[in-house]
């Protein structure tokens, strides 16, 4: 039976802030688990059921249309096929729609231990290359002492696998069967798991204490360094708290979103072929091995088997979040490296600084400056036609005020033409309208500077010489 699908209201918000996203978070904005690595079906060109392109969880590929044409044209809006499980819907919600891949073993985030500052690192105590042995299931890490703590061991060592099958040969067998919540229960562990115990233990108001005892008590000016450099990513923590709830844990994942596949395109090309977006490359890896880890813990595959695998699971995710700032990036055919999230969104091409900031603005001109000696200092002069055009709004105004159109259409045509009263029009406009001239690359805050604006002949922007210090200009075709 087929049912009708609400849409989820879209709340007011009034700021943006960015924080850690939970495993709930995570869920609350998923469409659905992608099970599968397969992006479309090469016979049909249809999405793949549950795979990276699937219909039912980011929404249908034509408008107003189910994946098995059960259900076509607007009426249906908000049902969903009882055959199929797609939303009738508009097709443009797929490049909104998120799904999740629920992870078999939770993976560290490699911009918290692969970057600098080593923000785990530093809530841990840890060194980067100790840390590293720890998250790609080289050394186990000791989560808690108990039995072992009159032994001298602590939270926070590491053993070498040797090591930690002596220890467990050591204390009583019935020690390992106590829960996990036993003071006396001796616990080790490895890889991403360790990790996540180990930061969901840590008290920040307490470490916050210890540290700032520490540097101001300390002698050895290197461990009050350190002391400090740990201060502030807890102090970071802890004054992210008092606006959003901010846990320390969530650097290791549980689920990984999946963006948008209208973010990932697939787009065919002659003769059969398709050109994919290289994230649908490194999803799949991450699919594959997760998949793989599955059905291995299904058949109780021995231990090494199952630590290697779970190592390239971390991998895969690791090359999925930032290819670059891995030394075995993943790559393409032709031997160049595959771009990841962080590649997305970093650099001059990135999706913050060319599509957000880099947009087109309406109302604005582009021209190359020249000397204006004779203007004042807070003068620039601005060509007739660019102004015409930034002012374009004022003048439709002014025209129909006046009595000298009616309509906007006419005042359009009448600016267009670039009659004589529009000059007129455009002087008084002028007058209280200052303009804002921004020399790239806006690098401080004398980039973009406002002006008065005087109408010249030509097509270049007049400027006075003596501001060309603070815009850093000059007069060879800036």
């Amino acid at each position: 039976m087929a049912i009708r699908k609400e849409n989820r209201p879209k709340s007011a918000f009034s700021k943006i802030t960015i924080g850690l996203a939970s495993p709930d978070n995570i869920l609350e904005r998923s469409y659905g688990e992608i099970l599968k690595p397969e992006t479309i079906n090469y016979r049909t060109y249809k999405p793949e059921r549950d795979g990276l392109f699937c219909e039912r969880i980011f929404g249908p590929v034509k408008d107003y249309e189910c994946a098995c044409g059960k259900y076509k044209r607007i009426r249906y809006k908000g049902i969903v096929c009882d055959r199929c499980g797609v939303e009738v819907t508009e097709k443009k919600v797929r490049r909104e729609r998120m799904g999740h891949i629920k992870l078999v073993v939770p993976v560290v985030h490699i911009w918290y231990f692969k970057s600098l500052p080593n923000k785990i690192g530093y809530l841990l105590g840890t060194s980067s290359k100790k840390l590293e042995s720890i998250v790609y299931y080289e050394r186990f890490v000791v989560i808690q002492a108990g039995i072992r703590e009159e032994k001298g061991q602590q939270m926070g060592d590491l053993l070498t696998e040797e090591e930690y099958l002596d220890i467990l040969e050591t204390i009583p067998k019935e020690n390992q069967y106590l829960p996990d919540d036993d003071p006396q229960k001796f616990i080790a562990k490895m890889g991403a798991e360790a990790v996540h115990d180990l930061l969901a233990r840590i008290d920040l108001d307490q470490l916050s204490f210890d540290l700032r005892n520490a540097a101001a008590t300390e002698t050895s000016q290197q461990r009050k360094a350190d002391a400090l450099k740990r201060l502030s990513v807890v102090e970071a923590f802890r004054d992210a708290n008092k606006r959003i709830t901010n846990r320390p844990e969530w650097m290791v994942m549980q689920y990984i979103p999946v963006i948008p596949p209208e973010l990932r395109p697939l787009v065919p090309l002659d003769g059969g072929r398709f050109a994919s977006s290289d994230l649908n490359d490194l999803y799949r890896r991450v699919i594959i091995r997760n998949n793989r880890l599955k059905r291995l813990l299904e058949i109780k595959a021995p231990e090494v088997i199952l630590r290697n695998e779970k190592r390239m699971l971390q991998e895969a995710v690791d090359s999925l979040f930032d290819n670059s700032r891995k030394s075995n990036a993943v790559k393409a055919e032709g031997g160049r490296a595959l771009k990841s999230l962080s590649d997305v969104l970093k650099g001059k091409q990135g999706r913050f600084r060319q599509n957000l900031l880099g947009k087109r603005v309406d109302y604005s001109g582009r021209s190359v400056i020249v000397v204006g000696p004779e203007l004042k200092l807070h003068e620039c002069g601005l060509p007739k036609d660019m102004a015409a055009e930034l002012f374009k709004p004022f003048i439709i105004r002014k025209l129909i005020e006046r009595g000298i159109v009616k309509t906007v259409k006419s005042a359009r045509k009448l600016v267009d033409k670039k009659e004589a009263v529009v000059w007129d029009i455009l002087e008084n406009i002028l007058k209280g309208h200052p303009v804002m001239l921004n020399r790239a690359p806006t690098l401080h805050r004398l980039s973009i500077q406002a002006f008065q604006p005087k109408l010249i002949e030509g097509k270049a922007i007049q400027l006075h010489p003596l501001v060309t210090t603070a815009f850093n200009a000059d007069f060879d075709g800036d």
